[in-house]
């Protein structure tokens, strides 16, 4: 019963493995933790208004083109 303990020292590169070991558990601990929140910056919000713009910009081209193509095909204007 005549246990010796002897402390060993540890290498920087055992040392740096513990504690890259140690960071990766807690990282997705830390992130479970953190609340859902919105992520609306004012870039995005003008970036989205932007892209709205696009959207019914085109969709105005796109219904004028039809409406004088059926106009042509028809005759024009009925006088």
């Amino acid at each position: 019963m005549s246990d010796h303990i002897t402390s060993e020292t540890i290498s920087r590169r055992k040392l740096l493995s513990v504690l890259g070991l140690g960071l990766a558990l807690a990282v997705p601990t830390a992130t479970l933790t953190v609340s859902e929140a919105e992520a609306q910056t004012t870039g995005m919000t003008r970036r989205q208004d932007r892209r709205t713009g696009r959207h019914e910009r085109r969709d105005d081209r796109r219904t004028g083109r039809t409406d004088r193509r059926d106009a042509r095909r028809t005759g024009g204007t009925q006088q």
